[in-house]
């Protein structure tokens, strides 16, 4: 990873934060996307004790926001090149909460700025080809359900009143959905990509003890802390993110869904290029962008 220049959001904690520490131990220039200035310096710092020599560099936005979306992308896009673009930042919510774009803010957080920043960072990605895309999602597809009439999980929402986590409850349906968007953007991506140097995979990294969920609100915020219990350590969780960023095995590996490393079968919702195509489209529209790359 010598000479390569990483950007990844959601770097500030959990897998996050232990990848870009891996990848700058492996020679690579991290440029870090995040919202909290505290947790910001302290990543950087941290950073800049591993590798020095590389001069890591971060930008702070809000990443639920679509123009913080836009204005952080065009930033970064005035990188000399991008070796690797990580999506990595998301968040549960007990409860729906709508940004000031009128947007579900589990969706604008998990699904959009994922979309945004890919895609305005596309020209920077195919000059610097070989380049890759690199989609964080969840097992928790599985428990996801698409519904075009209801991307801001009005309905979803009102649905799942009075269930716990566990049941898939308030919040925790809307996020599964989140990541099943993922893996349906990244299919769609990698599509896209086909044949310009630039592979699009997405992961499951397990389910892991970082700060995820702590701030959730309501009973979520309890039901993960006690499920942590039993969950993997970031360093664990983080294994198929760098195997994924660095790994020369899966340098031409484009649209696929990995966990512990190695390619896996999502759902069949999950594998629908229909769905995948106008998931494009819409998101496209409401980020107002076009849809042609």
């Amino acid at each position: 990873m010598t000479g390569k220049v990483v950007v990844i959001t959601g770097a500030t904690s959990g897998i996050g934060r232990v990848a870009a520490e891996k990848l700058a131990g492996m020679g690579a220039r991290l440029v870090v996307v995040a919202r909290d200035r505290t947790r910001g310096a302290a990543t950087l710092e941290k950073l800049e004790s591993i590798n020095p020599a590389a001069r890591h560099t971060i930008h702070y936005a809000d990443l639920s926001r679509l123009a913080e979306m836009k204005r952080v992308a065009v930033e970064i896009a005035a990188e000399p090149r991008i070796d690797v673009l990580i999506n990595n930042a998301g968040a549960l919510f007990g409860h729906r909460h709508v940004t000031e774009d009128g947007l579900e803010l589990t969706f604008a957080t998990n699904h959009l700025a994922y979309f945004v920043v890919a895609l305005s960072l596309l020209d920077r990605l195919r000059d610097s080809a070989p380049a890759r895309i690199i989609n964080t999602s969840s097992d928790a597809h599985h428990s996801a359900t698409l519904d075009f009439d209801d991307l801001q999980s009005v309905k979803a929402y009102q649905a799942s009143l009075g269930r716990t986590i566990w049941t898939g409850g308030p919040g925790f349906k809307v996020y599964a959905l989140s990541k099943l968007l993922n893996i349906l953007f990244t299919r769609e991506l990698a599509r896209r990509l086909d044949s310009v140097g630039v592979t699009a995979n997405c992961f499951h990294p397990g389910f892991v003890d970082t700060r995820f969920g702590d701030e959730s609100g309501g009973f979520i915020s309890y039901g993960v802390r006690a499920a942590k219990l039993l969950a993997i350590s970031p360093e664990k969780g983080a294994e198929t993110l760098v195997y994924l960023a660095s790994s020369p095995d899966v340098a031409s590996v484009t649209g696929q869904y990995f966990y512990k490393c190695r390619p896996a079968t999502p759902t069949r919702q999950a594998q629908d290029d229909a769905a995948a195509r106008r998931l494009w489209q819409e998101t496209a529209k409401i980020a107002g962008l076009p849809e042609t790359m």
